[in-house]
């Protein structure tokens, strides 16, 4: 094939993927595919692997995953593992999304805080069965799409703020779960602080850059605290100030 020829080849074939990509983002095509993704993806990733707390799959079915990616990774959204969202960060695995959520023991007037806004993803998973969340998150202009983008669709009850989370957010505390979205090498004290008593902990920890185990922090009564280690886990780096204990 002569090298005009190889030029016309591979400008109409990059011509078809540009057009094949805009036809298959208008909403009318794009958002059928993506509903049924969503629901393989919890009958074959989710419930497959043990998750059955009826509120976690249902939250699981009801958050648009794919809204919470960069526009040219949407197609991949349902797959089976993390996604860059730029700035260092990633959106986690949707079974370890599910996970997080179900080690919290949620309901409907419980009142949760994250660590780790990033897309917003896991905050609207819990937004979708609890009261309220409140999320902070380090890196601002993480902060400031999570913020919109829950906003455009329509989650009021998940109130965001840049800073920093180590300190938790004392304002509304106490909580009655916490989830921590980034690997840390000890369980931050004032977490501790502002959880309830019969609340939750659900956080990686391990050394930075290596696999960390994700615990159950439980809190008693008394305000003592018992500890449950359940998965290995690759969070990415917690980050702001870590005070140790």
């Amino acid at each position: 094939m002569s090298k005009a020829a190889l030029f016309v080849f591979f400008g109409l074939a990059a011509c078809g993927l540009v057009v094949s990509y805009f036809y298959f983002n208008r909403s009318e095509i794009r958002e059928p595919l993506m509903d049924r993704a969503r629901a393989k993806m919890v009958k074959t990733q989710i419930e497959a692997r043990g998750i059955r707390d009826p509120l976690v799959l249902d939250a699981m079915r009801a958050v648009p995953r794919h809204q919470f990616m960069p526009p040219m990774q949407q197609g991949r959204a349902y797959d089976d593992g993390a996604a860059s969202i730029g700035h260092g960060q990633t959106i986690s695995q949707p079974y370890i999304v599910a996970l997080m959520t179900e080690l919290a023991a949620v309901g409907p007037e419980d009142i949760v805080f994250e660590v780790g806004t990033g897309s917003g993803y896991q905050a609207a998973v819990l937004g979708e069965i609890v009261k309220a969340v409140y999320t902070v998150e380090y890196v601002e202009a993480l902060g400031l799409e999570a913020k919109a983008r829950l906003a455009a669709l329509g989650y009021d009850n998940i109130h965001v703020r840049i800073g920093d989370g180590y300190q938790g957010w004392p304002d509304h505390a106490p909580f009655d779960a916490i989830l921590v979205t980034a690997g840390i090498d000890h369980v931050p004290q004032p977490l501790i602080d502002q959880l309830k008593p019969g609340g939750r902990i659900v956080i990686p920890v391990g050394p930075e850059g290596r696999t960390q185990e994700l615990l159950v922090i439980e809190k008693n009564q008394d305000g003592s605290v018992q500890e449950t280690r359940t998965i290995p886990v690759r969070f990415v780096p917690f980050l702001g100030p870590k005070a140790a204990d």
